[in-house]
């Protein structure tokens, strides 16, 4: 997988098939947060917290990403549960979406 660190060899089908989408999400910094917090927690998900985690994946990468870095407010269904700790995994990559948004403004 693309940035992973993690083997999937011991995880069950459902848990590989998310861990490659958050790999693979067509944006590369949501590849790297959403990928970064699935090879660090997957395995020790609950299977309502992997729910939860389909659910933020289901939601568009333009957005994810300005809740993410702050640009825009995290909608009130995700303020609480997993998210959070989903953005605690973010690298410190701020000022280059920034640059790239003024780029191609």
């Amino acid at each position: 997988m693309t940035g992973s660190k993690r083997s999937s060899a011991e995880i069950d089908p459902r848990r590989k098939r998310i861990l490659f989408r958050c790999w693979h999400r067509g944006i590369r910094e949501m590849d790297l947060v959403l990928g970064a917090f699935a090879d660090a927690e997957i395995a020790s998900l609950t299977d309502a917290q992997l729910d939860e985690l389909e659910l933020i994946m289901s939601e568009e990468d333009a957005d994810l990403i300005k809740w993410v870095t702050g640009e825009k407010p995290v909608p009130e269904q995700f303020r609480t549960g997993l998210f959070p700790r989903i953005a605690a995994y973010t690298p410190d990559f701020g000022p280059t979406i920034l640059n790239r948004e003024e780029r191609l403004a």
